[in-house]
């Protein structure tokens, strides 16, 4: 099982900072287009990218381009620049309501990796079909505007919409959702609980906006020595041949328990 914990977003009109990006620890960097550039800059930034991603500043690096909406004036231009870019490098699209988007997407990037973010009401009730559309690798939420779009605040509002995402990324076979970026660079604390209640929700995985916040996001998402040790009595026990098993602790165990232990072994490895 291969999961991703950690997704670092750059801003595409910073190539010192993409270079700095390229080298962190991130398992995947996304080359931001859309929020992190202001609009004056978009078009010197787009024409960044390329020289930006080539194989030789890249090795072995995970890539994603987040492109502006298709509803912008930048949107198409964004997509014809990445249809240009070489084609493991993954297409991140904002503000995704229908699998209809992803087709026009797809239309012009190719079989490239697609990457939707889910950031109105429309988008939440239609995640299943998105995250069903062919070439979609990895569903999610953008925070910020879909609280704006429902009206919701505080820390609870998005709880329902979350819960969504990951049952409709299971119910389509993609990997769990990452969570989305934690604002307060100084509130490492907060970051850390965030990313724990993310993932007793299902989450895998967060987005950051500088380097310092990987380690917090992974430490949060590693699971504790007793977790791992639970696991392997779980797998033990599973793996034993009994219909039902009991660990030396009394708790009863069946076969449905075995993908979360492989989960967390997976998370821990």
């Amino acid at each position: 099982m291969n999961l991703v914990l950690t997704l670092l977003y750059v801003p595409a009109d910073r190539p010192d900072r993409a270079a700095k990006a390229l080298a962190s620890s991130a398992d995947v960097v996304i080359v931001d287009l859309e929020d992190a550039v202001a609009p004056a800059a978009k078009s010197s930034a787009r024409a960044a990218v390329p020289s930006m991603l080539t194989e030789a500043a890249r090795p072995a690096r995970a890539v994603q381009v987040r492109v502006n909406a298709a509803s912008t004036p930048w949107g198409a231009d964004d997509l014809a620049m990445v249809a240009g870019l070489p084609p493991d490098v993954g297409v991140r699209v904002p503000k995704v309501s229908s699998p209809a988007d992803v087709a026009a997407v797809r239309a012009v990037v190719g079989d490239r990796p697609v990457h939707v973010l889910l950031e109105t009401a429309a988008g939440v009730e239609a995640a299943y079909a998105i995250a069903s559309a062919p070439g979609v690798a990895s569903i999610g939420l953008g925070e910020a505007d879909l609280a704006s779009d429902l009206g919701v605040s505080g820390p609870d509002g998005l709880t329902w919409c979350r819960q969504r995402l990951v049952v409709a990324a299971r119910a389509a076979g993609l990997p769990p959702p990452a969570m989305s970026v934690w604002t307060d660079l100084a509130d490492d604390a907060g970051l850390a609980a965030s990313c724990r209640a993310g993932r007793a929700l299902g989450f895998v995985g967060r987005a950051a906006i500088h380097p310092r916040q990987l380690s917090v996001i992974e430490a949060g998402f590693r699971p504790s020595p007793d977790e791992v040790e639970h696991a392997k009595a779980v797998l033990a026990a599973v793996e034993s041949g009994a219909a039902v098993a009991v660990l030396p602790g009394g708790r009863f165990v069946d076969v449905a328990m075995a993908d979360h232990a492989r989960r967390i072994l997976a998370l821990a490895d």
